[in-house]
């Protein structure tokens, strides 16, 4: 049996069940009220300690807005961010919690919107001809459809926040390549899925700038620390199997807190 035949074998029931997709000093946006939307990178999935009434949202107390807040006690803080969440879900479950008084909003969407799940879930399980097809399927579909989502997300956001600053963060590149992995993926299909991360965030940032965003990359905040770099940031095919392919929670402290930060 092949490597990769074995590898379905054992985690062809966990990737069905895929959803998803240091101390600062006190930021000026600490003054108001700080909001956090987006998906599973902005809950913290995969970063452990989840807050009890986050459901299957797994909102966690390592993920990068409860460590900002905890971090600069803004006046408010409103943590919605919740896995699997898709641009459209963000619009219609997430942005009752803006208002007025909102100084800052954080929020990461668009991988849901583009297929992540079943992306991955294609390069774990196909073949390479397979994977890559499956992400040149996604980056179509980033290309012609996600930035018209994004828009219409980034407004909904502007006209129930009309005085935010709002940033919005991209997404990690999974792999290094030629790094230390012996198993798993084809280099052409980790450079495939890498490159797809690159187009994902390129096409976020447009969309960011046009609406008046600030977009902060955490690329280079997970260089040294993608999948196969022998200290990675990232979960590989894990069990459970919401974490795969999400931050640990040294991602999130040491990766998604800092770009924040930054731009905050």
């Amino acid at each position: 049996m092949s490597v990769r035949r074995i590898r379905a074998s054992v985690t062809t029931l966990a990737l069905a069940a895929v959803a998803a997709l240091g101390a600062a000093a006190p930021s000026s946006a600490a003054a108001g009220g700080y909001v956090a939307l987006g998906d599973s990178y902005s809950s913290g999935v995969g970063a452990g300690n989840y807050l009890s009434d986050s459901g299957d949202c797994r909102r966690s107390t390592n993920a990068y807005p409860y460590l900002w807040a905890a971090a600069n006690s803004p006046s408010s803080f409103a943590f919605v961010a919740c896995s699997g969440a898709t641009t459209g879900s963000v619009s219609s479950g997430q942005l009752g919690a803006l208002s007025s008084s909102t100084t800052l909003v954080s929020v990461t969407a668009g991988g849901n919107d583009v297929g992540f799940a079943s992306v991955m879930q294609d390069c774990v399980l196909s073949s390479e001809a397979t994977c890559v097809n499956s992400v040149n399927a996604a980056i179509s579909q980033m290309e012609n459809v996600l930035p018209a989502r994004l828009d219409s997300l980034y407004s909904g956001i502007r006209s129930r926040a009309p005085q935010a600053r709002v940033v919005v963060l991209g997404y990690p590149r999974f792999y290094k390549l030629s790094g230390s992995c012996i198993a798993g993926l084809t280099e052409t299909e980790r450079g495939a899925i890498n490159r797809a991360s690159d187009i994902l965030n390129d096409v976020t940032a447009k969309r960011a700038a046009d609406a008046g965003f600030t977009f902060s990359s955490v690329v280079d905040e997970f260089t040294g620390h993608e999948l196969c770099s022998g200290d990675a940031w990232i979960h590989s095919v894990s069990i459970p199997v919401y974490n795969s392919y999400h931050p640990k929670a040294t991602g999130q402290a040491g990766g998604y807190l800092p770009a924040f930060r930054s731009a905050a």
